[in-house]
């Protein structure tokens, strides 16, 4: 019965009453970002049926190929959020610049920012992908600026993302800890599910692309090292890595059961320092993360606290559970001037370098 479940509306409705001033603005756009994600849902399910994997045969601003859901869910973002009077723009990984709210509709004092199909490159293969979003007041309501939306992650006022996978959930925090809910697809709604959802403070799994192990600085090779060293080695205990090599799918695991994730800065491209983007993909998943009880660093930096200097600026990212994220932060305190030598990752190692 609905009566013993609580819906997204339900459940936002509640949260407003606790601040007897709130418009309702904050509540509408949240539901449109839903309705976005059930519309974007509906066409992954279908799939080759219906005619939308592939490439699209287009480049996005950074340069990576497009398949064609990244196409069409950005459009679908768009639509759904444009008319409601709640925004004074967008800024989406598929836009070169942000996209002002059309004259025909009103101007709110809302900024969204999203990544509207996170993973695309695993669509092909039938892994879960998703939708990351951040909302931000702006600065300015009813004018429009690329710096209104260089805002440090700690001024969020909601994050999110959407996971198409078996099922459909949305996770989302408006400041109130992290909330999991559940599509059910006869109704059209999303159910509350995972209420309260947090990060156990240790964990016994990690998650890093091991191939760029040649690439790594010196405190992430440090980690990983005693990791893979298990019980014989400093930790005392035995890690599983994971890699599924989609940021929804990674963030969702680790607050349902746990763990660390790591893509952090590397020597593979130096004039990049990172490869996630700081504004649609790092500070919303870094949000939930915290209101988790989780933690969330570029290994230098918590990740709430850096301004972004441009829009789709790229960052190291490490987040999940407490210890593991302050330990890795702790290494590179401790390897910031000097070289380390890992026995796993040297010339003789497990992942053996090239010169």
């Amino acid at each position: 019965m609905l009566t013993d479940r609580t819906t997204l509306t339900q459940y936002l409705i509640e949260e407003r009453r606790r601040f007897p001033g709130a418009s309702g603005e904050l509540n509408a756009l949240i539901l449109d970002v839903a309705l976005a994600c059930k519309a974007i849902s509906k066409r992954i399910a279908y799939g080759a049926i219906d005619g939308v994997l592939g490439s699209a045969g287009t480049a996005n601003v950074q340069g990576e190929t497009q398949q064609r859901l990244d196409v069409l869910a950005n459009e679908i973002f768009m639509r759904a959020n444009e008319w409601g009077g709640a925004l004074a723009g967008m800024v989406s990984e598929e836009l070169d610049e942000p996209y002002p709210i059309p004259e025909r509709y009103p101007r709110g004092k809302y900024l969204l920012v999203f990544d509207p199909l996170d993973g695309s490159s695993n669509i092909d293969v039938n892994v879960s992908v998703g939708s990351i979003f951040s909302i931000l007041r702006s600065p300015a309501p009813g004018s429009l600026a690329a710096n209104d939306f260089l805002q440090p992650g700690a001024q969020q006022v909601c994050a999110g993302y959407a996971i198409y996978g078996p099922a459909t959930m949305l996770v989302i925090s408006v400041g109130n800890g992290t909330h999991g809910f559940t599509l059910d697809p006869q109704l059209g709604e999303f159910i509350l599910t995972h209420p309260g959802l947090r990060i156990a403070p240790a964990t016994s799994e990690f998650a890093i692309n091991a191939s760029n192990a040649r690439f790594w600085e010196p405190a992430v090779k440090r980690f990983v090292d005693e990791c893979l060293a298990g019980q014989a080695g400093p930790r005392g205990k035995d890690y599983n890595m994971r890699w599924i090599a989609s940021l929804v799918a990674e963030a969702h695991r680790i607050l349902m059961r746990g763990g660390v994730f790591l893509y952090p800065r590397d020597t593979r491209e130096p004039t990049k320092p990172g490869r996630l983007r700081l504004l649609y993909e790092a500070n919303p998943i870094a949000y939930l993360i915290e209101q988790a009880g989780g933690a969330a660093t570029n290994g230098r930096d918590r990740i709430l606290d850096i301004a972004p200097g441009t829009l789709h600026q790229r960052i190291g990212f490490v987040f999940g559970a407490q210890a593991e994220v302050q330990r890795i932060a702790g290494y590179h305190r401790d390897h910031a001037d000097r070289p380390y030598d890992a026995p796993l990752f040297g010339e003789r190692g497990l992942f053996r370098g090239t010169r």
